[in-house]
């Protein structure tokens, strides 16, 4: 068989749907095998925005997602997407093209040492030398980029070995290996939670399992053990659920963080340290539970007493078979810190001014969400208000980043979960500078047939680093800009147009935006005079 048909051969047994990218001239005996198979090649406009799709489909689906480019400026092109992937724990396969590596005829034009740009950005990387090692390679740059904590994998397919043959079988997908938690760890933990008199259990970006989120209710249900979350977590319980606290986002002293302080015990489930610390650890302070896949990376500020590692979903199922509510636990403070919180986050909802502050922009935007409609945000300081004022009411409907906090992200990051999820309502909310970076996806999402919206806030600045710059005492310096008209931009694609006037009239737009087929775009003038209240 060819090596392009193995190849492809091997990514139908890992159970390949889509491979997002641009193919190249290296790449195109691959193209011809794809043109034989049931998986689908979306083709996208900038290899960034592709491997931000192949992430976000990693990150919905727990199967890894697939990008594709080719060599030198395709390959470089992947780079920030392989860092979202792999700081973001989103499995992501990319695989780029090469000159012939047997028979050169053309010197080192667009050579530059791909596999070694990808070595430290990925989990696994390598150059498939020969066809019989195809099968192996595939199947070893899946396992690595899946299992836990997942990330990115590369293969590099260079032009001559793509033509060989062999005779080299298929490796067929294997179940994935779940080790579990020590019996003593767990028995540790319960007796720590059962001694506790303020215990409390904090959700990170680990516990964005299906299975994790389903043990999680369960312990909390069982147990009334108030939580939290950091920014990646969101969602992992229902927001609503009368013991959610809130968001640790970027304030260390805001009513949140007193409640945390507060704790003698926190349950830490899940913690990423690629996200900021959601709390501090120092001389004195709370006992902490480290439930994870991996042992903790420990520093000065992070040093868990106690350490459940394995499988989340089983660890916590066996936490909630042992642990039994306790008379000696007392969380009146947290709860009372809660209606605190809650009367705090109403503040400004119902400001009628116009540009639309964030506080009211984002109760609109939740008012009209359903439930499992899915928000993709791109990165700028709206990012900090949706993740302390929007309830998350199922697991990965707010779809944000906080590990590489790319700008660009959003819109291709919509377009995945469109695809995955062609009858959800999908939201992309981008800042003007963001939507600019990868706008281009616009036809791509057209000529898909997709159905989501996409909420453009304009400040006519990179307005996230213009607050800082003038929150820190720097001269206004550098960072405006000026936007084209959205609503004639959007159209040029052949998108829908909207330009909001007034604040009371986003929801009625967004509203029937949603209701309706096709691609939305909504130009939105956004004042952040009042970011200094999110700092709490």
């Amino acid at each position: 068989m060819k090596a392009s048909d193995i190849f492809v051969k091997a990514l139908e047994a890992e159970g390949v749907e889509y491979i997002f990218g641009i193919p190249g001239e290296e790449n195109l005996d691959l193209l011809d095998s794809l043109s034989r198979s049931h998986i689908k090649l979306i083709v996208a406009r900038h290899e960034q925005a592709a491997g931000f799709m192949a992430a976000t489909y990693g990150r919905l689906t727990t199967k890894a997602g697939v990008a594709l480019a080719t060599l030198g400026p395709g390959a470089t092109n992947l780079v920030t997407a392989a860092a979202y992937a792999q700081l973001g724990a989103m499995p992501m396969v990319m695989i780029t093209g090469q000159k012939p590596i047997k028979v050169s005829k053309q010197g080192r034009f667009q050579i530059v040492d791909v596999v070694g740009m990808m070595d430290p950005l990925t989990k696994y990387a390598c150059q498939i030398q020969g066809a019989d090692s195809i099968a192996a390679h595939v199947k070893e740059a899946f396992r690595v980029a899946e299992e836990e904590r997942p990330g990115a994998s590369h293969l590099e397919l260079p032009e001559d070995i793509a033509q060989e043959h062999s005779d080299t079988f298929v490796i067929q997908k294997s179940p994935a290996l779940r080790p579990v938690a020590d019996n003593k760890a767990i028995e540790a933990a319960a007796r720590m939670i059962e001694n506790a008199k303020h215990p409390l259990l904090m959700l990170g970006a680990g516990a964005n399992r299906k299975m994790s989120c389903r043990m999680l209710h369960s312990f909390v249900e069982k147990t009334g053990i108030p939580f939290f979350s950091t920014q990646m977590g969101k969602g992992v319980i229902d927001e609503r659920n009368p013991v959610y606290l809130g968001t640790a986002a970027i304030s260390e002293n805001d009513r949140l963080h007193c409640a945390i302080n507060y704790s003698d015990l926190i349950i830490n489930v899940g913690h990423d340290v690629v996200e900021k610390p959601p709390f501090f650890m120092g001389k004195d302070c709370h006992n902490v539970i480290h439930v994870n896949y991996v042992s903790a990376s420990i520093d000065p500020v992070y040093y868990p007493q106690q350490e459940v590692i394995g499988d989340i979903a089983n660890s916590v199922w066996r936490l909630s078979e042992q642990v039994k509510p306790q008379n000696n636990w007392d969380f009146t403070y947290f709860l009372d810190t809660k209606q605190q919180i809650e009367s705090d986050l109403e503040e400004g909802v119902d400001i009628s001014s116009f540009p639309i502050r964030p506080q009211r922009l984002v109760a609109e935007v939740r008012k009209v969400m359903p439930t499992d409609g899915i928000l993709t945000l791109d990165n700028g300081i709206y990012k900090i208000w949706f993740s302390k004022n929007y309830k998350a009411y199922q697991p990965n409907t707010i779809l944000l980043d906080n590990a590489l906090a790319s700008m660009g992200a959003g819109l291709p990051s919509a377009i995945a979960a469109s695809l995955i999820y062609p009858d959800k309502k999908i939201v992309a909310v981008c800042g003007d500078g963001g939507f600019m970076m990868n706008s281009q996806e616009l036809e791509t999402a057209i000529r898909l047939q997709l159905n989501l919206v996409v909420l453009i806030l304009c400040d006519n600045a990179y307005g996230m680093i213009k607050w800082k710059q003038d929150h820190e005492g720097f001269a206004d310096f550098g960072l405006d800009f000026k936007n084209p008209d959205f609503v004639k931009y959007a159209e040029s694609y052949g998108a829908n147009g909207y330009r909001i006037a007034a604040s009371e009239d986003l929801a009625t737009v967004l509203s029937a935006c949603l209701a309706k087929p096709g691609v939305h775009v909504i130009e939105l003038a956004i004042d952040y005079a009042d970011n200094d209240k999110i700092m709490g």
